[in-house]
């Protein structure tokens, strides 16, 4: 990573977040509030330039421990609110009220079987348990994704997926079982063994962009990280794909003032003796500096 005065500031989110606000189709999602999108639009980051935070708006702190906590807790196969919260995610609240839950058959605090915890810990299988023949046995994407890096590091599969079609789709004859099917977390890993360098591939189904996409611009920024330390290897870049990147005409006014803010240099991320197991990660285990954000600003997200 270049030294903080020889990186050039990033301008990319900037940008796209202008081309969606000025040049973005009108539509009127499920929640009933219109919103400006565009299909199929990406950020490619370079870790020597530094490590993607925004900087048009402060997101240290809670912010950026929160975003660690949420991702770190969803490897772990967390799938309810106080699950999530004792990882140090504290957001998920309004989205599994009673009410919400009760829709989808699900208990208050739920997120659901098609979570993101659920699916990448806990993936269903027809495989049964030879021990106890009338139980299935579940996948954990995660554990098996870093064994087959360690064993293959060639191959180009080292993919993982959030989504269980038969949990997040829905219609006249399938119940949805999951409160907010997966928005994000289809990761591609490509592992190079003769340079000791990753490089991910993140695709986002719905972006948030105002909101939900700087979040996970740090999560799996932070997911490369702790791949290359535990596999000895450098994280070279990270590229995002959003599908549908969208701004809800409740953030156009933000959006307005954001766009008037700089961008400026990205900041350090560091690891601070980080444990050799990935599920051992924990927010504490990354140090944020040389970040120098516009002031924090909050902006809303439709529930």
């Amino acid at each position: 990573m270049k030294p903080y005065g020889e990186r050039a500031p990033d301008a990319q989110y900037h940008n796209l977040l202008r081309k969606i606000f000025e040049e973005g189709v009108e539509v009127r999602p499920i929640h009933g509030e219109k919103a400006r999108m565009l299909v199929g639009q990406q950020l490619r980051y370079s870790l020597a330039n530094g490590f993607p935070v925004i900087t048009e708006r402060d997101l240290s702190g809670a912010m950026f421990t929160g975003a660690l906590a949420e991702h770190i807790a969803f490897l772990n196969g967390a799938r309810t609110q106080k699950e999530l919260e004792a990882f140090g995610c504290k957001w998920w609240k309004p989205w599994v009220t009673k009410e919400k839950c009760g829709i989808f058959g699900l208990p208050e605090g739920d997120l659901g079987d098609g979570s993101y915890g659920a699916a990448w810990a806990n993936f269903p299988t027809k495989e049964r348990v030879w021990w106890k023949p009338w139980r299935t046995r579940s996948f954990n994407q995660i554990e098996n994704l870093i064994r087959q890096i360690k064993e293959r590091p060639y191959l180009r599969t080292h993919f993982v997926s959030p989504w269980i079609p038969q949990y997040a789709l829905q219609h006249s004859q399938l119940t949805r079982k999951v409160v907010v099917a997966p928005c994000h977390g289809w990761i591609h890993v490509l592992a190079f063994p003769e340079t000791k360098e990753l490089s991910i591939h993140h695709f986002q189904r719905s972006a948030d962009f105002p909101v939900g996409v700087p979040f996970n611009i740090i999560q799996y920024a932070a997911f490369g990280m702790m791949l290359g330390h535990i596999l000895g290897y450098a994280l070279k870049e990270v590229v995002y794909t959003f599908s549908d990147a969208h701004i809800y005409e409740s953030q156009y006014e933000k959006v307005k003032e954001l766009l008037t803010r700089e961008p400026r240099r990205l900041p350090t991320v560091t690891l601070a003796s980080p444990p050799d197991d990935v599920f051992a990660f924990r927010p504490e285990h990354f140090t944020l500096s040389d970040y120098k954000p516009h002031p924090k600003m909050f902006i809303p997200t439709p529930i």
